[in-house]
């Protein structure tokens, strides 16, 4: 395994974790979980990532009864969760980013994981009922308090990070640090183009990206027209994503890259990561995963780097179309 630092922090994180979004609590058995956790641990995975609304509270009580049961020594790993959806609840204050569900928010989280802290604390999305300012300074307590190590976002803006990072260096509060962004060879402008300068600054950015492998399909399963019944694309209510996620463009540059990487001697799913990995702006990519044997094979996507030449990349390029560019270029 490779560790990273996050960001310009002094915090490492191993370059490979392990999420539990639509799996923990929901897709897969606790028992499942509880075997996907080792196996990553085993394998030099240090940071697990939660959320409030995974499984509406029911993924942070799995994660959180796993933790306790196995004992692992709490500076031997990074524990994360987010704040903003709640927990399934949707009267006002249990939802967005005031400084009263911020608080309760973390409050909750820890009850469900059974921990004293925290590592990293995401605002999940912005929030366009709350001042910018109310946010920093909830986060700040929080740190203050010993609830959480480090803050950060998930899905916002450069625009909104910098104005965040502005406010706390002008007040001498804690500023955010890290973001949490989809990133795959589908989704890449945000990363690759609208958060160069946030790299660039005093503050700095690490990321923990999402969906390396696009919801799943930078896999061989959807390609001949399969069409699996047991892939978090056909979970009754992800409709929308599936809708996102599948068209016959994206399945013809899979195919592709399919042959691509039978040249390599590797997985599709192992070159997709890889190629996220490459990025020296990624910090960490999120595994997801419901089988103990496709976390086994992505937790060997590392091996795959040494491959990625600038011929190769090339290739890469040349079959995705969608180089990210300024506008008007």
């Amino acid at each position: 395994m490779q560790y990273r630092r996050l960001g310009k922090t002094g915090l490492q994180v191993s370059a490979l974790s392990l999420g539990s979004w639509l799996t923990f609590g929901k897709q897969i058995s606790d028992d499942v979980a509880e075997e996907l956790m080792i196996k990553a641990y085993d394998k030099g995975v240090n940071f697990f990532d939660n959320a409030e609304i995974y499984a509406t509270g029911k993924a942070e009580i799995v994660m959180g009864n796993i933790l306790k049961k196995l004992g692992w020594r709490r500076s031997s790993y990074v524990l994360s969760s987010k704040v903003f959806f709640g927990d399934g609840n949707r009267l006002p204050n249990e939802t967005g980013l005031s400084r009263k569900h911020i608080l309760e928010g973390c409050d909750n989280s820890l009850k469900r994981m059974q921990v004293d802290y925290l590592d990293l604390f995401f605002c999940h999305r912005p929030d366009a009922n709350t001042p910018i300012s109310e946010t920093v300074w909830a986060m700040n307590q929080l740190i203050q308090q010993g609830k959480i190590l480090y803050w950060g976002t998930s899905e916002w803006s450069a625009a909104q990070i910098m104005e965040a990072q502005l406010f706390a260096e002008r007040y001498h509060l804690i500023a955010p640090v890290m973001e949490q962004p989809q990133y795959n060879m589908f989704h890449r402008d945000r990363v690759e183009l609208e958060y160069q300068q946030v790299y660039k600054s005093e503050t700095g950015l690490g990321t923990t990206i999402w969906s390396p492998l696009a919801s799943g399909v930078l896999t061989d399963k959807y390609l001949n027209n399969n069409n699996p019944d047991d892939t978090r694309l056909n979970m009754r209510g992800l409709e929308w994503l599936k809708e996102a996620a599948l068209n016959a463009d994206r399945l013809q540059k899979v195919s592709l890259l399919s042959a691509l990487a039978q040249k390599l001697n590797t997985s599709i799913p192992k070159l997709a990561i890889a190629w996220c990995l490459k990025n020296p702006n990624v910090s960490t990519v999120i595994l997801g995963a419901s089988k103990v044997h496709h976390l086994e094979e992505t937790l060997t996507s590392l091996d795959v780097l040494p491959l990625l030449t600038a011929e190769v990349m090339a290739e890469i390029e040349t079959i995705l179309q969608n180089t990210p560019k300024l506008a008007g270029f």
